[in-house]
């Protein structure tokens, strides 16, 4: 009955999405509102701290940054992209899978996320400064049928939002579009270097409709190049072309550094990446993972705190430059802390081992030994489950980066070893490299954080299993 219920759900939101989609192209203003008054009647049970009147408002208002970033999308993404992305990003993932996933969490007493991420591959045709794919090898893969099954057993609880890291994830494309089309009603993402984004590819991604890229990209040519070897910036430019020209929906993905966070965040660069067609572009603060990790790449707080603000600036959607942006470490308000451990997400590697976060490499459980469930339930997850959030202050949500000593007990406790089979860190070693950090950083943030009201009235509004926060960054 359910199953039942479920599936007419899905087709009569379909069909709402068709009136309103229809809608648009006669009259812009008139669909656009359509839209928004069906993801109010869908979602009005639901805990969103949205103000659909003042969204409403900011598509009318012409002159509003919303408005100009919603006519970007409806003219320039295909028309079955954007359905498919209604579907399953909107009801599945957000209405029918937030709603299963409250319920397994009580059923199971354990974090069930929102998103898995997986690495289908180790291999990778680059070796970029500071990347955490780096330090498990090259010749680790998932199996297809490996993938299948986290997916499967995924939607069971309530997970319909998966996304690929690696390696280069793009080495296994096939596979990918193999998975987008065995559940074509799950949303998928990739994080890749964009070098083997091609026209047949694009097509691929146009056919079902399913499929997001986040592309990496730490600067203009010169600094980017640096880092990710010569001529990458050009493969990506042209990537970006391409996934634009196919009416395709893709963002960025950058790694911000003591050495380049005012470049990532100039108007010339944001700029360069509306342009090109990003939609959205995910900032990651540089963690010193991995033996041979450099220290000298942490921002300074000077730059944490420049970095906090200039986020939201370009992402503010009344007058900011239209891309809608964030940052992993300073957007903890939004998110109630720390999201890893399964309590939004997890991480699992192409050794099949479930780790808590892309940069945790620690883990008690693996997918080729383990179902999911047993995977969610190993006892370095219920640490996190049971010390989250491991700092009332989310401007210090990391138990790695601003909570060194947390990371070093839970991992100490759970019994949880070492995921890198290349140069396996003792959890000493890598928390020793955080310690200074995490100390300068502990009066900037508590600073921030009590003197500015917005960050306090955010937390105070905070409810634990809201995942719908990031509705306020608007």
């Amino acid at each position: 009955m359910g199953t039942m219920t479920h599936t007419a759900g899905r087709i009569a939101f379909g069909a709402a999405v068709d009136v309103a989609l229809a809608s648009v192209r006669k009259n812009r203003e008139e669909g656009v509102i359509k839209l928004v008054d069906l993801m109010e009647r869908y979602m009005s049970n639901e805990q969103i701290d949205l103000d659909y009147d003042k969204v409403r408002a900011m598509f009318a208002d012409k002159d509003c940054t919303l408005n100009k970033y919603m006519n970007r999308i409806i003219d320039e993404v295909d028309p079955h992209v954007l359905k498919t992305t209604a579907l399953n990003l909107g009801f599945e993932a957000f209405f029918h899978g937030t709603k299963t996933i409250r319920k397994m969490r009580e059923v199971h007493q354990c974090n069930i996320p929102w998103l898995i991420l997986m690495d289908p591959t180790s291999a990778c045709n680059l070796h970029c400064t500071g990347c955490w794919a780096a330090e498990y090898g090259n010749r680790l893969n998932l199996s297809f049928e490996e993938m299948d099954s986290v997916v499967t057993q995924g939607k069971e609880l309530g997970t319909y939002f998966y996304m690929f890291t690696g390696g280069e994830p793009l080495v296994r494309k096939a596979d990918l579009i193999k998975l987008c089309e065995k559940h074509n009603d799950c949303a998928f993402l990739a994080f890749t270097n964009g070098t083997l984004v091609d026209e047949a590819f694009c097509k691929q991604m146009k056919k079902v409709g399913n499929l997001y890229l986040a592309i990496s990209l730490e600067g203009f040519a010169e600094v980017n190049d640096l880092r990710r070897g010569a001529g990458v910036y050009g493969k990506v430019m042209n990537a970006m072309r391409l996934l634009k020209q196919y009416g395709l929906i893709f963002g960025n993905s950058i790694c911000y550094t003591s050495k380049n966070c005012k470049t990532v965040t100039s108007d010339e660069f944001v700029d360069l990446l509306i342009q090109s067609g990003s939609r959205y572009a995910m900032y990651f603060h540089y963690m010193p993972v991995g033996n041979d990790a450099s220290v000298d790449l942490l921002p300074t707080m000077e730059q944490r705190e420049y970095m906090l603000h200039r986020v939201r600036e370009i992402r503010n959607m009344s007058h900011g430059k239209g891309l809608f942006t964030f940052d992993f470490q300073n957007d903890g308000e939004f998110v109630g802390g720390c999201i890893a451990g399964g309590r939004n997400y997890f991480h699992i590697n192409a050794n099949g081992d479930a780790e808590p976060c892309v940069f945790i490499h620690y883990s008690g459980a693996n997918i080729r030994e383990n179902t999911l469930l047993e995977c969610l339930k190993q006892p370095l997850f219920m640490a996190y489950r049971d010390n989250q959030p491991f700092n009332n202050n989310h401007l210090r949500p990391c138990p790695m980066l601003e909570n060194p000593e947390i990371l070093q007990r839970m991992v100490k406790e759970s019994g949880a070893k070492s995921t890198d089979l290349q140069s396996p860190e003792s959890v000493e070693h890598l928390c020793e490299k955080c310690h200074e950090y995490a100390q300068k950083w502990a009066p900037e943030a508590d600073r921030l954080w009590n003197t500015c009201n917005h960050f306090h009235s955010s937390y105070e509004n905070y409810k634990e299993e809201n995942c719908h926060q990031m509705s306020k960054m608007l």
